[in-house]
């Protein structure tokens, strides 16, 4: 279960605040302003990766025979009472790439060296490097990942307008959205995102985001976008916490409900009892 309070994210607080010293070191103007407050242009917290497709299986991810069996199977664990497909409701972060959905709020700070990704979700802070490092030979894998980015000067104007950001290093588990569409357990995913303005709209920013994964017979690409409220001149952000839900209890590989009495109840119909070799 996830909850937001009024008490702001001290680590994204601090961020602002060098950001607001590393702005004297360099000069703005030829960045873009994505200032404010961001958010998923339409949909929800469970919507699909592909927010053009249909969930779950609709999405028709390009999954190699192994990982469709996989996914099909944790839907069906899922229904049959099992842990699901879906680790955030186990508040296991929803890590890289899913975390871009940007279902709650999420605001990019521009540096000279590295540009910053702060989303509400999970308290989540992204950290691009764009001083042209590259990519160390030993990865300490985590949620977030680590990010390279290049800015580009897509249309020759003198400023840069596009943020192309390489993610590697991305800990598990992790899925593309709700349905439990699964990442390849090697952890060798690959996160490419095209990060740009829309040209009729400054307000609606643009994200291609392509994963190459040992999961999939291909790369696969798709387009998230965001919407900037520009009247929101004092945006407000929260801290976002994840709180198990304690009303399910895991027993072994399946999930029963509790009732007020505090007694074990079934989550599906025709579900049987756990085993007493879990009791004393």
């Amino acid at each position: 279960m996830c909850y937001r309070s009024s008490t702001g994210a001290f680590a994204l607080a601090a961020v602002l605040s060098l950001s607001i010293i590393g702005a004297q070191a360099f000069d703005e103007t030829k960045y873009p302003n994505w200032k404010g407050q961001w958010v998923q242009l339409g949909g929800n917290q469970d919507s699909p990766w592909d927010p053009t497709k249909p969930p779950g299986a609709g999405q028709q991810a390009p999954l190699t025979r192994e990982y469709q069996a996989i996914f099909e199977a944790s839907v069906k664990s899922g229904a049959d009472g099992g842990p699901g497909p879906d680790p955030t409701a186990r508040c296991i972060p929803a890590g890289v790439p899913r975390v871009m959905i940007a279902a709650q709020p999420m605001e990019i700070v521009i540096t000279p060296d590295a540009t910053y990704l702060m989303l509400e979700e999970s308290s989540t802070l992204r950290l691009v490097y764009t001083d042209g490092r590259k990519f160390p030979d030993h990865l300490e894998p985590s949620f977030t990942g680590y990010s390279i980015g290049q800015w580009q000067d897509s249309d020759g104007d003198g400023r840069f307008d596009t943020l192309v950001i390489e993610t590697r290093g991305i800990r598990g588990p992790h899925t593309y959205d709700a349905s439990g569409i699964p990442f390849h357990k090697d952890g060798e995913a690959v996160v490419t995102e095209k990060l740009h303005a829309d040209k009729a709209d400054p307000n609606i920013l643009h994200n291609e985001i392509t994963t190459t994964d040992n999961a999939l017979t291909r790369p696969w690409t798709v387009t998230r976008s965001y919407r900037r409220d520009a009247q929101q001149t004092q945006p407000e952000w929260s801290e976002f916490i994840c709180s198990k839900d304690t009303s399910r209890v895991q027993i072994g590989d399946q999930y029963y409900k509790l009732n007020p009495e505090g007694f074990l109840m079934p989550m599906r119909r025709g579900q049987k009892p756990p085993d007493l070799k879990y009791f004393k």
